[in-house]
């Protein structure tokens, strides 16, 4: 019986940096503190999820890479006791990220090696092996392999969902936020064969081409068209968007508006994986048979509770204990849209 949830795709070792302030071209900053941490989607969603409930299967597919890196990342990984490693195989130069933390306003700056990220394909997955109700992957625009493009599907990433699918699972994606303009040609195709979609709000207007953000302003009167769209394209069950002020979500029938947390800011380590980690509280709650309401407040005080610590998941709290901070927690106003 299916009762898991795999996590796919891209997968990291953060070298996190901390700083006075970011610097201009040219210009030299101190680093004040650094930490060597796991990231990208495979082992922030895993150990994210390891930290909510350490009895649920957490079934891990990614490679690594045949070096220092890949050894640390597998370790890591491997001391978690629901967290399956056995579909981890081992090529190439393992991922890595400089995560440039500026401590004046908490924001953080990546520069990415992709390594063999290029190597993750449409048949990486043995879809027959695996024993989880739902597959997650990300981040689609970091995956060469499956932005490749296909000539039945739009993608390769297409026709990796669009397999997990016939075989009974049902598919969540998530997007990096990058700079440039891939969006459309890379992401649409997959919306086809996703049943949750949970990105920001960036990678939601950057998709559907209408602004959701101008000069730091959360433009709410566009959220419920960019949420339509986005299921328009074809997303059987959740579209979700977070933002630093709230999420939003619609499932072809409901539009559901969440505030954020109020997190104290001098109480703020890091926030490194805070994506990550509302996709997890919404991933847990999707695999119970959840509401998106009830996956999206999971997802909410997750989020919030990793903000705690430099690192993306060890802020992390337990199931019953992340109810107890969402119910007495404060909360900013409420948002409509």
């Amino acid at each position: 019986m299916n009762k898991g949830i795999a996590i796919a795709g891209t997968i990291a070792v953060d070298e996190i940096k901390l700083v006075d302030r970011y610097p201009k071209k040219t210009e030299l900053t101190t680093i004040s503190h650094m930490k060597r941490t796991v990231g990208g989607a495979v082992a922030n969603c895993s150990l994210a999820l390891s930290q909510i409930d350490s009895d649920i299967l957490i079934e891990t597919i990614c490679i690594l890479g045949e070096d220092e890196k890949g050894e640390y990342v597998y370790n890591q990984l491997k001391q978690k006791s629901n967290i399956n490693v056995s579909n981890i195989t081992f090529k190439g130069a393992t991922p890595f990220t400089d995560v440039i933390q500026d401590q004046t306003d908490k924001t953080r700056t990546f520069y990415h090696y992709k390594g063999n990220a290029s190597l993750f394909n449409e048949d990486t997955i043995d879809f027959s092996k695996l024993n989880s109700r739902i597959l997650h992957i990300g981040y689609l625009l970091l995956l060469d392999g499956l932005d490749e493009k296909d000539a039945q599907y739009g993608t390769k990433m297409a026709l990796l969902l669009k397999n997990a699918q016939e075989h009974g699972i049902k598919t969540s994606i998530d997007v990096v936020s990058e700079n440039q303009n891939r969006y459309k040609q890379v992401v649409l195709p997959s919306l086809k064969y996703t049943n949750y979609c949970v990105i920001n709000e960036y990678e939601a207007s950057k998709i559907t081409g209408i602004t959701l953000r101008e000069k730091d302003e959360l433009l709410t009167k566009n959220i419920k068209k960019v949420l339509e769209l986005l299921k328009s394209y074809g997303v059987k069950d959740w579209v979700i968007i977070h933002a630093p002020e709230g999420s939003f979500g619609y499932d072809g029938h409901e539009f559901v508006s969440l505030s954020s947390m109020i997190v104290n800011r001098h109480k703020i380590k890091g926030t490194v994986g805070a994506g990550d980690a509302y996709v997890s509280g919404v991933l847990y709650e999707a695999n119970k048979g959840a509401s998106m309401q009830e996956a999206m407040e999971l997802g909410t005080i997750t989020a919030a509770t990793s903000l705690l610590k430099e690192d993306a998941t060890s802020g992390i709290l337990p199931y019953q204990q992340l109810l107890e901070a969402l119910k007495d927690g404060e909360k900013h106003p409420m948002i409509k849209i």
